[in-house]
């Protein structure tokens, strides 16, 4: 039976939630995830140190973890969610906070996060209680009740590696109820300390060589689209594009990105990144240029863009089994081949972010090795598969019991322990001379994401090209006032950070009615806030346009929709 190498990347990513203009957090999402699955991930690795992996984390991500544990540090707190967990006296907190507290303690799968717990269970169906909410009716609820409904926010969201080692956090689910404020603040604090240990945590891991760490572009654009809207048509040749046919200076763009995240992972990890999981997995050609104009020695992608490729290089030929292609690097034919590109076993993939949270843990685990079991018996003679299993880090959790535990602890014990399939890294794959004669040349590469192999998730709607041409616009001025001498070195490095956290994938993911209404609405009003404080940095007026909803989303769209399948 033939050696297998399998890959494992799990990729955390959240978008930049601050508002510049008051520094404040505008939703909570990083610090809930790093307690429950940053903690999680590295807590895995730690129970399972035979258990290879890679781990992407985006510098926009680092940057707020980095500025939460200096929110603790100063104790000065710019989150409001984190705040109002602190303050002693909710009894007394104004009627928006009290709102706050109400539109955001609730938001979570309430399958896997509230259903579980009696005590959270209770408030939801007393808050369920008043058909219509009114500021009138929400008086009523006591701080005790907001106390409570804020601890529970937070012990669901809690990973579930601390839930079973914090003798603490034993202790408040035990009581279940009528938490003080000495309880509110030893959870918070507890909060801090989890953040403040998270990234040595893994720089400990990547030093004893079980992990390796990969960056993407800092403020996770999608690259291909900045350097050129046509590369949508490779995969969609009907693909309907925006009034501007380009981005503005799309190609410098991407590479400031991609260098600032060189940077900024070269200081944090003290040493470079031998590899570039860029955002979406969205590759191209001139895309891939810059990155072999960086050293990057890897890259990776989709199967979905690999078919499209094949497909492309070969027109005549019929689409061998995806056994006799997926399983190997390629090289792309002509300026880029030093950089090794690898591609994603789509269903493999989404076994685990989309179908095994409804499994037992250990039949999925059994389940995932009996497949790449049948990959090594189906694999050309003399061939050594390497198995690419690429997914969010985070986003999956949230849909299994107990965030995942036993399918990850069954998963890496499994793999620990079995004499065929062998768990790798990217850089390590690539120094192995066993398998240089493993690469192949890709003639053509055509455009795509990790998204069924398109672009159509942030391009191509209405909507989505409506704000392409608002950032279009945006950056248009933004060239004409850096070409002037209005600002100062200092005020010009603001825009240039502003603009960056304007050219966000995340903006685009979410526009069109396919997306639940309230998520649309954060993310709408967060882009337009970007562009008119990038206005504002520039000193010039902000078009209409910016001060009006782009998306509205439909309220009979899933819950979540953090994750697309590949196909």
């Amino acid at each position: 039976m033939s050696q297998l190498d399998l890959v494992l990347l799990w990729h955390m990513h959240q978008p930049d939630y601050r508002n510049y203009a008051t520094n404040e957090f505008v939703l909570p999402w990083v610090y809930l995830h790093a307690i429950k699955d940053y903690t999680d991930m590295a807590y895995h690795l730690e129970m399972h140190p035979q258990t290879k992996a890679v781990i992407n984390f985006v510098p926009v991500l680092l940057d707020q973890l980095e500025d939460y544990v200096e929110q603790f540090s100063a104790g000065q707190i710019r989150d409001p969610l984190l705040r109002l967990l602190s303050t002693p006296e909710l009894e007394h907190i104004t009627m928006q906070d009290r709102l706050f507290v109400f539109d955001s303690c609730f938001l979570s799968n309430h399958t896997t996060m509230l259903q579980p717990y009696p005590a959270y269970r209770r408030l939801h169906e007393l808050y369920n209680m008043l058909n219509q909410r009114s500021e009138a009716e929400l008086i009523y609820f006591s701080g005790q009740y907001l106390a409570d409904l804020l601890v529970w926010y937070h012990l669901a969201w809690m990973g579930e590696s601390v839930r079973r080692n914090n003798g603490f956090v034993m202790k408040l689910m035990a009581q279940c109820e009528g938490f003080t404020v000495t309880d509110r603040m030893q959870l918070f604090n507890l909060i801090g300390d989890l953040i403040q240990k998270l990234i040595p945590r893994y720089r400990k891991l990547a030093e004893s060589g079980q992990i390796e760490l990969s960056t993407t572009p800092h403020y996770h654009p999608l690259a291909p689209l900045l350097i050129d809207f046509s590369a949508a048509r490779d995969s969609q040749a009907d693909a309907t594009l925006p009034v501007n046919n380009n981005y503005p200076g799309g190609r410098s763009r991407v590479a400031y990105h991609l260098s600032s995240a060189i940077t900024s992972h070269t200081q944090r990890f003290s040493e470079k990144p031998a590899g570039i999981w860029p955002a979406e997995g969205a590759i191209s050609t001139p895309l891939l240029k810059i990155l072999a104009e960086q050293n990057c020695r890897w890259s990776a992608s989709g199967e979905g863009v690999l078919v499209n490729s094949l497909r492309t290089s070969y027109p005549d030929e019929p689409l061998p089994d995806r056994n006799h292609y997926l399983y190997r690097p390629y090289r792309v034919a002509g300026e880029a081949e030093q950089v090794i590109c690898f591609f994603r076993d789509d269903q493999l993939s989404d076994l685990i972010g989309f179908e095994y949270a409804k499994w037992f843990g250990r039949d999925a685990a059994e389940n995932f090795i009996q497949s790449l079991e049948r990959i090594t018996h189906s694999t050309p003679a003399g061939g050594n598969p390497v198995v690419s299993v690429i997914l969010d880090g985070e986003n999956a959790w949230e849909s299994y019991p107990y965030n995942g535990f036993y399918f990850l602890d069954d998963l890496y014990s499994l793999l620990d322990s079995h004499p065929v399939i062998r768990t790798t890294t990217y850089r390590d794959y690539i120094a192995s001379t066993e398998h240089a004669d493993h690469i192949a040349t890709l003639p053509t590469l055509a455009a795509g994401s990790w998204v069924y192999g398109t672009f159509s998730t942030w391009i191509g709607d209405k909507e989505k090209n409506c704000a392409w041409d608002m950032l279009c616009a945006a950056k248009h001025s933004f060239d004409l006032v850096m070409q002037s001498d209005q600002l100062t070195d200092e005020e010009k490095a603001k825009a240039c950070r502003q603009l960056a956290s304007c050219e966000s994938s995340d903006w685009f993911w979410w526009f069109g009615d396919y997306n639940p209404a309230h998520s649309v609405a954060s993310f709408d009003q967060l882009f337009r806030q970007n562009l008119f404080h990038l206005y504002h940095l520039l000193k010039l007026p902000v078009p209409s346009a910016v001060l009006e909803p782009i998306s509205k989303g439909s309220a009979q769209a899933e819950a979540s929709s953090t994750m697309r399948r590949s196909s």
